[in-house]
């Protein structure tokens, strides 16, 4: 069981590292201790810029250009090899939800929960929390703190074996 515990945990371990590892070489720039789940980082990578402690939940989209400059390519000769593009600019201590799509010329503060499926654009203020199509303010860091308060499972530092033991007596499915 030991082995099985430490082959789930080293397989983790790649999985991040080469996530992250993929972010460096494609030109993301980024702090420490970040987490990425997505391998998707738009066709200008380097563009994006992190400070420590960001997390992505799997699907999350980074876009730095316009692709709609297409039709203006097509429709007027004179700007056939026109583009936009626009920076990504992540804060401190940033987790953003599955699916969700940051939008060029974006910038997140620090400590800023992005719910899933938020399409983000524009500047998010430090110490919030948004979401929505398109993303909105939903409520300061310290009232999410307060709502959840409650609800919180301190099983960070369990093992995979312990916290499912955990939730499945909490859950009453054992």
């Amino acid at each position: 069981m030991i082995k099985k515990i430490k082959f789930i945990f080293t397989a983790i371990h790649h999985r991040i590292i080469s996530k992250n590892r993929l972010a460096k070489i494609v030109g993301v720039n980024f702090g420490n201790n970040c987490n990425f789940n997505t391998r998707g980082w738009g066709s200008e990578p380097y563009l994006i810029s992190m400070g420590n402690n960001v997390r992505t939940a799997s699907g999350v989209n980074f876009i730095t250009h316009d692709g709609s400059v297409g039709v203006i390519r097509k429709k007027y000769p004179g700007y056939k090899n026109v583009d936009i593009f626009g920076e990504i600019t992540i804060g401190n201590n940033v987790f953003i939800g599955m699916n969700a799509t940051i939008l060029p010329n974006t910038k997140i503060g620090n400590n800023v929960i992005i719910g899933a499926c938020s399409l983000v654009k524009g500047e998010l203020k430090d110490n919030s929390v948004y979401a929505g199509i398109p993303a909105k303010y939903i409520c300061s860091l310290d009232e999410f703190h307060n709502k959840n308060i409650d609800k919180y499972d301190y099983t960070g530092d369990y093992p995979p074996k312990e916290k499912k033991a955990y939730l499945l007596k909490k859950y009453k499915k054992d």
